[in-house]
């Protein structure tokens, strides 16, 4: 699988979800400095061969996404909207959107499937000598394993 297409296939999945009061930033590779609310890839593993013959790999990426502190609530607030299941502000829904139609390839025809599996690490992250409130989602993608 191409990763680095993937990578930038993710976020541009990402960047359909819309807020009530700002636009997310999103990339495919950790940022140098984040403009909030931000979402990217932080990470990612490797599982090889779970078909024989190299018949296809499986990538388990974590994002990060994070939101200001102005005050107490409001990041909170859109931190919960994006990692909602559902609707227009969720990651979830924007990210498998990205899956296609029945039958097509997904991520632009980089990878076969993928699936938001889980958030986890809710809480305060340092990014290039700032705190922010933030996530980890997981993001699982299987795809030839030839490519």
């Amino acid at each position: 699988m191409d990763i680095s297409n993937i990578r930038k296939q993710l976020a541009f999945a990402a960047s359909a979800v819309s807020l009530p009061s700002a636009s997310l930033t999103c990339t495919g590779y950790i940022p140098d400095g984040v403009n909030v609310p931000c979402f990217f890839i932080a990470d990612y593993t490797i599982e090889y061969d779970r078909a024989m013959n190299r018949g296809h790999d499986a990538i388990t990426f974590t994002a990060r996404v994070l939101v200001g502190r102005a005050d107490d609530m409001s990041g909170q607030a859109l931190l919960d909207a994006m990692l909602s299941g559902a609707g227009a502000s969720s990651l979830k829904s924007a990210i498998e959107a990205a899956r296609g139609p029945a039958g097509s390839p997904a991520l632009g025809g980089y990878a076969h499937d993928l699936r938001v599996t889980r958030v986890q690490g809710l809480r305060l992250y340092e990014h290039a000598g700032t705190q922010y409130l933030g996530a980890e989602i997981t993001i699982d993608v299987i795809g030839d394993g030839r490519a």
